[in-house]
């Protein structure tokens, strides 16, 4: 499957998460950092996946992802092989206009990063912002959840 996604900041989250309509707790870990195969398993609420995404296009917005649920038995096994840091945040989704933004809050040693994500239906589609919505980091490494597992830096928090 190729997923087709668009990644911002948030500039205000009090604004943003007042419409949400869902929150999900999220843990996860890698098993595999490289970038043409990161391999991620993640914990949702009373879930687990297994997910394998390919090297994103030149953009950033667009790559193969492969995801299959696991039995949280298997996921546990799969975290004590993990590298790196695990990452936590609460997943908000919040509607605006014809889309649904996913909304990362951060804890842990990442508390205070916010990123929101919006999935297209292809690279070209017109996409209206919410007000709350800040710099576009789309493509930027930095703001991948690979990179933030691996190198355990904080980029630029609003």
């Amino acid at each position: 499957m190729i997923e087709i996604e668009r990644k911002f900041l948030v500039s205000n989250i009090d604004h943003c998460l007042h419409n949400h309509i869902r929150s999900i707790s999220i843990v996860q870990c890698y098993l595999s950092f490289d970038p043409a195969r990161t391999i991620r398993v993640r914990k949702m609420d009373n879930k687990a996946f297994i997910t394998i995404k390919g090297e994103p296009n030149q953009t950033g917005d667009t790559r193969f992802e492969w995801d299959k649920q696991i039995t949280q038995k298997d996921s546990i096994q799969l975290f004590n092989l993990s590298l790196g840091q695990i990452i936590e945040k609460t997943r908000y989704v919040v509607p605006h206009k014809s889309h649904l933004f996913e909304v990362d809050v951060f804890s842990g040693k990442l508390q205070g990063l916010v990123v929101a994500e919006v999935e297209l239906s292809s690279a070209g589609e017109k996409l209206n912002l919410p007000k709350w919505i800040g710099d576009e980091v789309t493509g930027d490494q930095r703001y991948y959840n690979s990179y933030l597992a691996k190198k355990g830096l904080k980029p630029k928090i609003v």
